[in-house]
């Protein structure tokens, strides 16, 4: 490098420079306009600014001399400076000045960030901005060089930001944020490097650091340009405070990579100009969405992964792949369960997957907002389905395949996709079968074609019999195609059909696999195993497995992964017009009987492992019909058979009920019922059990309907839906009390006790409180009375009745302790420490709270420890630590997250503001109470819209003492309605207020 200008001046390489000013000043003027002539009256100005003397240009002239003498003495030749009339100029080659290095290498890394490869483009921008020694010819003081200086030193930071922005994206925020707290000190009114600094302390867990930065930002803006931060900046900070990017689990930036993408074929031919199209179309045109139409088996998903994995390495935060089932014996994802699915591929835990479809899909689009992502949506059924699904990303690209136009669609670029051409079409059909095998009976081959409508699957599955069949001709292939068993009569085109393939592959496999194969369709879940497989057939394990592999072999099944397998749409639909022959019908309905009884049975097993011992009494009595299944089923994984299951096994409550199997659709309902809740399937909770409730109001099973409305409840409550809740849970203790089931009236009672008093209905939830206890009858209730006195000693909290809780808590340890009901003393232990805090027992309260804390996170309780998190930092905050206050509502947010708990994340960013308030940000405290004020109001959650109300008027009482009263007064009044604790804190701030 023979000129370096980004620091220092240096010449010649190594430390060597110009000493004389004037000299120093016109070689950094050539420098900067290196390989273009800089005017003479441009360098005088430079020089001597407003005071040029009469000998200026003679001066001139002696600087260019000494340079080119000093030069030469450097080894550089004294050419490099030249002469013209209109001025001078600096010869450079290529690599002789480090600005214009730096120059190329940022260009460079900025080509490999839109090309995805995201790893080279940071080595690349970290080779171009360690060239830097410092500011820009620092040193030289000529106003003129210092303002073109000025432009670089403004590249420099535009570099540094976007290799930033690819090293956040690559997940290695710990080791940016030194570099950012430094850059961000030296140029405080620079709001990307500010923003970027707080997604990185955000993503390795420092939220109040974030914050702090954020809030010197907004002082600085204020003081020193008189303005807010930006919108995006505040976007951010919005999303740190409250708890945004903690719940998505890292910051908008992907941690890694995610490659969900399905194998893409191995001898994948024609569409050639389809595909060149439609990548000329992306890569050049910028087209972000395309959706590929046409029939059934032409080929769409086969298209739509090809181009996907063509361009993965544009792509390469996350690959994401679903098959929405707009054409299958499922019914269509709708929108909230298909970003739900996409959710978990991109590492989003189900449990922290927001129930509400616009707070999915805002989740959805916070989590791809950073990333190069490329999203395969398969199979779609309408416009409506895939609208929502479309992320906002300028950097993702969408795949949408479906059998229709989506007309209906605003975005996207539409391509109709035909069957293939006659020629592509014996090609494929050569590519599977043999090549010189189809070329030697051309006529035959293109009659093959012909019958299998020149549709890509149909020829695949043409082709493999002939493969697996060495001896027959292509000619006798084509005339089993014309002598086939029919079409399938939804899928022809004009006189093409896939029936014709299909008939012929399922007459050419064994009859036990002919058996078998009808029966599969039955299953409504994506994938299913082999014990599923052997349910449908009554077979033994070792027997299904064989004719599974056979139907592997002929392309009938295909084995997703090990020991899991899948039908193609078009074979289960081939499957279901089989099993439509009158001569299936009773074979047909013992499969359906087979297979609900084994998945009731597993899920019954589970169930009874995974519930308290006060809900096991209503799991449903079974025996199983295959013992031997159940032995080798996946029972002691529980929850995770459960989540990968959970899909077929609503899918077949559904089935149950249009079959005609009543008592299992209703079972099969309550065994999902604790692996629903705990797992935030709460969309799925509450349709099995409507369902269920109506098959079991046509049994006029009255415990059933009961048992049915008391667990749809329970979604109805975590959904913040109380009235919902009690209608169901009364009829449910009307039912129970006529039947005379004490134990399940004790259930519905301490149920709705809760809720009642969760609604702030105080009255009503005494009234079953009490009642529930006048039912306790002695040892044998145990179970019972340690639920009630649980229920019971959090509400009594709730109302400020603080010694009554603290006796039923201590009570409640006992009984717990006697009982070995670990759970019950984590609950115990955690209102026992509660009450003893607002009781002003501060140092056993503080005790209490960290067993209590420990004992829940030992017990895996999530809403559990997010109210003793709460609790603690209350403590905390009331002893003058709001910073560490702050920290942990922030850690019980999460938690209120991980358990599905509305109300609970309301009451967590409730005392998240008024610790930040504690902090002296009123501004970042006020716009989070608003955010609680909103959500509150649409759940009809009273206590927290009215502490949110209260949060308000704290925050504006110094500036606007009016609305400050207006919102206390609010708060007054919901708090006096539900008889509220609270509502004495609010009296004396009113009359603070005057």
């Amino acid at each position: 490098m023979r000129f370096g200008i980004l620091g220092p001046l240096r010449v010649g390489g190594g430390e060597s420079t110009v000493t004389a000013g004037r000299d120093r000043i016109v070689l950094a003027m050539l420098l900067l306009r290196a390989g273009r002539l800089v005017p003479v009256d441009e360098l005088v100005d430079a020089v001597w600014e407003d005071r040029p003397p009469a000998t200026a240009r003679a001066q001139l002239q002696t600087c260019v001399s000494r340079l080119r003498r000093r030069l030469t003495e450097l080894g550089l030749a004294p050419e490099l400076i030249v002469t013209d009339p209109a001025g001078y100029g600096v010869r450079t080659a290529p690599n002789d000045l480090d600005a214009e290095a730096f120059a190329r290498g940022v260009e460079a890394a900025r080509a490999l960030v839109v090309a995805g490869r995201l790893a080279e483009a940071r080595t690349g921008f970290r080779a171009a901005l360690a060239l830097w020694r410092g500011p820009t010819l620092a040193g030289i003081p000529s106003r003129s060089v210092r303002r073109r200086a000025q432009a670089l030193d403004e590249q420099r930071l535009t570099a540094l930001e976007e290799c930033v922005d690819v090293e956040l994206r690559l997940g290695q925020a710990a080791e940016l944020i030194e570099e950012l707290a430094e850059s961000v000190d030296q140029h405080p009114l620079r709001e990307r490097l500010r923003g970027q600094l707080m997604l990185a302390l955000s993503s390795v867990g420092r939220q109040a650091d974030a914050l702090a930065v954020y809030r010197e930002g907004r002082r600085t803006y204020a003081d020193e340009l008189g303005i807010e931060p930006g919108a995006e900046l505040q976007e951010l900070h919005q999303r740190v405070l409250a708890g945004d990017l903690a719940l998505a689990g890292r910051p908008a930036g992907p941690a890694g990579a995610v490659r969900s993408l399905p194998r893409a074929i191995g001898d994948f031919i024609g569409r050639q100009e389809t595909v060149a199209r439609l990548v000329k179309e992306i890569e050049e045109d910028g087209t972000r969405i395309q959706v590929v139409d046409g029939m059934p088996g032409s080929g769409k998903t086969t298209l739509a992964v090809h181009i996907a994995s063509a361009l993965a390495d544009r792509y390469p935060d996350a690959q994401l792949f679903i098959d929405l089932h707009g054409h299958s014996e499922r019914r269509p994802l709708t929108p909230a369960t298909a970003v739900a699915a996409l959710l978990r591929q991109l590492g989003v835990p189900a449990e922290r997957v927001p129930e509400n479809l616009d707070d999915r899909l805002a989740l959805w689009r916070i989590e791809l907002a950073g990333r190069r992502a490329l999203v395969v949506l398969d199979n779609a059924a309408t416009a409506d389905q895939v609208a929502p699904l479309l992320p906002n990303g300028p950097h993702c690209l969408v795949l949408i395949t479906s059998r229709r136009r989506l007309v209906g669609l605003d975005e996207g670029r539409p391509s109709s996709l035909p069957v293939l051409d006659a020629d592509e079409a014996i090609e494929l059909l050569g590519r599977v079968a043999g090549v010189e095998r189809i070329a030697a009976e051309p006529e035959a081959a293109a009659e093959v074609a012909r019958r299998c409508g020149h549709l890509p699957l149909a020829i695949r599955l043409a082709g493999a019999r002939l493969a697996h069949r060495p001896r027959w001709r292509v000619a006798d292939l084509a005339e089993r195609l014309v002598a086939g068993a029919g079409p399938l009569a939804e899928l022809t085109a004009g006189q093409r059909s896939v029936g014709q393939a299909f008939a012929l592959s399922y007459a050419q496999i064994s009859p036990a696999a002919q058996r078998l194969f009808p029966l599969l369709g039955l299953y409504p879940g994506g994938r299913l195993d082999s014990r599923v497989a052997a349910a449908l057939a009554g077979l033994t394990l070792t027997d299904t497995q064989e004719l599974l592999d056979e139907l592997v072999d002929a392309h009938l099944v295909e084995e997703v992964q090990p020991g899991r397998y899948r039908l193609h749409d078009l074979l289960r639909e081939y499957a279901r017009l089989l099993l439509a022959a009158p001569d299936w019908q009773p074979e047909r309905r013992a499969a359906l009987e087979r297979l609900l009884d084994h998945h009731l049975s597993v899920t019954l097993a589970i169930a009874r492992m995974v519930e308290a011992a006060g809900s096991r009494r209503s799991i449903p009595a079974h025996t199983p019909g295959r013992p031997d299944l159940l032995a080798a089923a996946a029972v002691l994984e529980g929850r995770a058979w459960f989540e990968e299951n959970h899909a077929g096994l609503t899918a077949l409550v559904r089935v149950a009920e249009e079959e005609g199997f009543p008592v299992q659709c209703w079972q099969l309902a309550r065994a999902c019922w604790r692996l629903n809740f705990d797992g935030g399937h709460l969309d799925e909770l509450i349709e099995t059990h409507t369902i269920g409730l109506r098959v079991a109001e046509g049994l006029g099973d009255e415990a059933a309907v009961a048992t049915m409305l008391n667990y749809v409840s329970s979604a109805y409550f975590r959904l913040a839906r109380l009235p919902e809740a009690i209608r169901a849970m009364e009829v449910a203790l009307s039912l129970r009390r006529r039947i005379g089931l004490r134990g399940d009236v004790l259930t519905t009672l301490w149920n709705l006790g809760v809720s009642y008093a969760a609604n702030g209905d105080l009255r009503q939830a005494e009234v079953k409180f009490d009642e529930a206890l006048s039912l306790i009858r002695g040892p044998e209730d145990a179970d019972a009375l340690s639920n009630l006195l649980n229920n019971l000693s959090y509400t009594l909290i709730g109302w400020g009745r603080y010694d009554e809780a603290l006796r039923l808590a201590r009570l409640h340890l006992l009984l717990a302790r006697q009982t070995k009901d670990l759970q019950q003393t984590n609950n115990a232990m955690g209102h026992l420490a509660m009450a003893r805090h607002r009781m002003g027992d501060l140092g056993p309260a503080r005790r209490l709270l960290r067993v209590a804390l420990y004992l829940k996170r030992r017990g895996t309780n999530r809403f559990g420890e997010g109210e003793v998190l709460n609790e603690i930092g209350v403590l905390e905050r009331n002893a003058g630590q709001p910073d560490l206050a702050a920290a942990l509502h922030r850690e019980a947010l999460v938690a209120m997250v991980d358990a599905g708990d509305r109300i609970g994340q309301c009451a967590s960013r409730n005392l998240l503001a008024r610790a930040i308030l504690e902090q002296g940000d009123a501004a970042s405290a006020l716009d989070l109470h608003r955010r609680v004020l909103g959500d509150a109001s649409r759940l009809g959650a009273r206590y927290e819209r009215a502490r949110a109300l209260e949060g308000v008027a704290r925050c504006v009482r110094d500036t606007d003492p009016t609305a400050a009263r207006a919102h206390l007064e609010q708060a007054l009044t919901l708090f006096r309605q539900i008889e509220s604790p609270d509502r004495h804190e609010v009296e004396r701030l009113l009359t603070e207020l005057g």
